[in-house]
């Protein structure tokens, strides 16, 4: 079966598959597969295609950014979208809908799926996208372990700092520091999200896999408690900007 958008764009674009693949310096067996419901190119590749063509590559190939991805990845992300609002607690990394994409890159590229890390960056951008970029975006909380601010290249953390000040802006973001010792959300990393008819839904991950829960009692007190250890709101805009460990 053909990709008839992918056809009717070379075409409308005066592109065939030889003068893609010379364009692209690839094979242009390999343009040819690219036509074929289902073969999706290399992220490096749709990039180029679509540019050629002067359409956007989620118009081309709208599956790509699910390619790969578990159900349980599928179901979050449908709530994520939606979502009216956001609680999200991280004790080891940056949260994934405040990365830059040269930390979302160096952190997926250590990982098990690092072969799909190019993939898996464009996904996770497109996830900020239409989490944040929406008419009217979620209220959307962030509580991030000063563990989490201080593991990185030098090089990508201080731009992913800026990061972080910059959409303490657009989002409230709050750093739990070393100061507060020992706390509950040291047991692991969730979100609980808000779905417009007013259900909580919280989500976990773990090395394997990560799940969906409709059972958030225990979330929203280990929530209150990391909240509560947290510095507040201005305070954390100092503290991301002193970022006395880089220097």
């Amino acid at each position: 079966m053909r990709n008839r958008t992918v056809q009717a764009a070379m075409a409308a674009a005066g592109q065939t598959a030889d003068s893609l693949a010379e364009r692209i310096g690839v094979d242009p067996k390999t343009v040819a597969r690219w036509v074929t419901q289902g073969r999706i190119p290399q992220t490096r590749y749709r990039a180029q295609v679509a540019g050629l063509l002067d359409r956007d590559p989620e118009e081309l190939w709208p599956d790509a950014g699910r390619r790969g991805q578990p159900a349980w990845v599928r179901q979050w992300i449908e709530i994520e979208r939606t979502a009216v609002a956001l609680r999200w607690y991280e004790s080891a990394v940056i949260p994934g809908l405040l990365q830059t994409e040269a930390y979302a890159r160096a952190v997926l590229a250590s990982g098990p799926r690092a072969g799909d890390a190019d993939d898996d960056v464009d996904a996770r951008m497109r996830r900020q996208v239409a989490v944040f970029d929406r008419s009217r975006p979620p209220l959307a909380v962030f509580v991030i372990d000063e563990a989490a601010l201080r593991r990185g290249p030098v090089d990508i953390m201080a731009a992913q700092l800026d990061h972080l000040v910059d959409m303490a802006e657009r989002t409230m973001i709050n750093v739990v520091p070393f100061s507060a010792g020992l706390h509950p959300g040291q047991a692991g990393p969730f979100v609980i999200a808000t779905t417009p008819d007013g259900e909580d839904v919280g989500y976990l991950d773990d090395q394997e896999a990560g799940r969906v829960t409709y059972d958030v009692a225990s979330l929203r007190a280990v929530w209150d408690t990391v909240r509560s250890v947290a510095l507040p709101r201005d305070l954390t805009t100092d503290f991301l900007r002193a970022r006395s460990w880089l220097s």
